[in-house]
């Protein structure tokens, strides 16, 4: 059993010590529906994905979202404890934001925090696999009202700041034909890795834009991250393709990135391979700046693309917040301090109270 009573960093260990990988979390959301339905909640569950809300009236509705799942470990698990840092997978990305988000469930469901809003808690399954297996993903399509709420809190990992939107991503496939020969006798052909040239010469000459978009600053870039082609070692290659990731500011739709990105490669056979939006900051709504007031300091952009675009596409605001450091994830040597995950229990807990 979980025990959502105890310190959130000693509840961040707990979580981390029931082994999660995606899709390999049916475990740890049996044990998460289990303790959530101990406490006087909505309980219902889909797949992996585990929902609990309150009903009490209020004017507006939170929805607080996280992952249950985990890269595979790297010999990480069961977690370890040195001073203040907790040691494990998952710690950073993203146990402990869900440890944040369970004890505000156990807070709220106890009576010792009267929220001033109604609450949704949403713990999905397969975050760290492709999009098609994400329990929110899932959840979107299938059923979007239980996702319904004047504002998303994805509590990944972010240093404890406010990290509004996030980029959107594309990846495309640039590819060039040549003619095949044998290498000793060169000139019959027309080699396809040599003509990839002017596509690396326009990706290195390429300026990210940079833009503000409702106040907080995204950064693009768009670059090769894969190069394929050859045939043998004396045969003069007939084809040549240039894999390239583009990540967008939340002021271009899929639509304008794709026509963006063919505008580059203008002259090249581009295929787009797959994308997901970007989504805005939302923190021009009222709840969302509570929100930020509630935690301090400065809100920044997330440079990466999390779930929150899929609240972005049914329309509610979304931010990101969690204790971990997003530049630990997916490490053997993933850690987080246990001061910060109390210190991400207490932001949330004065915004809802």
């Amino acid at each position: 059993m979980l025990d959502l009573a105890v310190d959130p960093a000693e509840l961040t260990a707990a979580l981390v010590d029931v082994e999660s990988v995606s899709g390999d979390e049916g475990h740890l959301a049996g044990l998460v529906e289990a303790a959530l339905r101990a406490l006087p909640l909505n309980v219902t569950r889909d797949g992996n994905v585990v929902l609990a809300r309150t009903d009490l009236g209020r004017d507006q509705r939170v929805v607080l979202a996280g992952h249950l799942d985990t890269v595979p470990i790297a010999d990480n698990v069961p977690s370890r404890r040195d001073g203040d840092v907790l040691h494990g997978c998952g710690t950073s990305d993203m146990k402990s934001g869900v440890a944040v988000l369970l004890r505000a469930a156990h807070l709220v469901g106890t009576g010792e925090l009267d929220p001033r809003v109604d609450l949704t808690w949403v713990c999905y399954d397969c975050e760290e696999v492709e999009a098609a297996r994400n329990g929110l993903g899932r959840l979107a399509r299938t059923d979007p009202d239980v996702l319904a709420g004047d504002l998303a809190i994805l509590l990944e990992p972010t240093g404890g700041v406010v990290e509004g939107g996030c980029q959107g991503t594309m990846r495309a496939v640039v590819r060039i034909d040549g003619v095949r020969a044998h290498s000793a006798r060169s000139w019959l052909g027309r080699n396809a890795i040599h003509a990839a040239a002017p596509v690396l010469a326009r990706l290195a000459s390429y300026e990210a834009r940079e833009v503000d978009v409702d106040g907080l600053r995204f950064h693009e870039g768009l670059n090769a991250v894969k190069i394929t082609g050859g045939v043998a070692g004396n045969v003069v290659p007939d084809e040549c393709l240039v894999t390239v990731n583009y990540r967008y500011a939340p002021d271009r739709s899929e639509e304008d990135a794709a026509a963006h990105i063919k505008d580059v490669f203008a002259g090249f056979d581009l295929t787009v391979l797959d994308s997901a939006p970007a989504a805005r900051p939302g923190l021009d709504s009222p709840t969302a700046a509570a929100f930020a007031a509630a935690v301090g300091g400065e809100p920044r952009a997330k440079l990466g693309w999390t779930d929150v675009a899929r609240f972005g596409e049914l329309g509610i605001p979304a931010v990101n917040f969690g204790p971990g450091d997003p530049n630990l994830a997916h490490k053997p040597e993933e850690h987080v301090s246990m001061d910060a995950v109390r210190a991400a229990e207490a932001a949330l807990v004065r915004f809802l109270r």
